[in-house]
């Protein structure tokens, strides 16, 4: 069919949608849906979508055959440019959707966060600090790293490690004292 009686038949079809008569919507439904379809297609890339794009931009002609104007445009161009913007919303209407899911993604992470459950940055950062933990302890005169870690690994008082290691109690609290200063000086220089 010829440009110009396609544009013609068209154009009569959309005047009698206008007039809401139904037979010519399904006439210009057989003409026209699947060149609009392979449109739809191409922008979506995606068959369910493309045919519910489609049948939205059938159901936006029929409302709006009356508001075409020949003079602005051909018939075929019009209707193309329909399917066109209905698939750009849709896309951006999915966009949106999936943003929307990435907030809820990441409110349950900040929520997990919150329930005292590591993420990664927080296992990394650990595992760093042990690292320099670890090295500073190395730092420390062999009787103050027992005593250091005995106090905090097995949560020993200093009395029950004054009695366990037959150590003076004043001795146990200074060089707990004075390892926990090394550590910590020691600490901040990594921090």
């Amino acid at each position: 069919m010829s440009a110009p009686h396609l544009d013609s038949e068209l154009m009569q079809l959309l005047d009698r949608m206008a007039a809401r008569e139904e037979p010519a919507l399904k006439s210009l439904y057989d003409l026209t849906s699947s060149r609009l379809y392979g449109l739809a297609l191409r922008i979506l890339g995606h068959k369910d979508w493309a045919e519910d794009v489609l049948q939205e931009s059938y159901l936006h002609i029929w409302r709006s055959a009356g508001d075409y104007r020949a003079s602005l445009s051909p018939p075929l161009a019009w209707m193309c440019l329909v399917v066109r913007s209905r698939a750009l919303d849709f896309l951006r209407r999915r966009r949106a959707e999936r943003l929307h899911l990435n907030e809820d993604f990441d409110e349950l992470q900040s929520t997990a966060s919150s329930t005292h459950e590591p993420g990664p940055q927080q296992l990394a950062e650990a595992s760093e600090q042990t690292l320099v933990l670890h090295q500073c302890l190395q730092r420390l005169e062999s009787r103050q790293r027992e005593l250091v870690s005995l106090s905090y690994l097995r949560d020993l008082s200093h009395g029950e490690l004054a009695t366990q290691l037959q150590l003076p109690l004043g001795t146990v609290k200074t060089w707990i004292r004075r390892g926990l200063e090394q550590l910590r000086q020691c600490m901040a220089r990594y921090v």
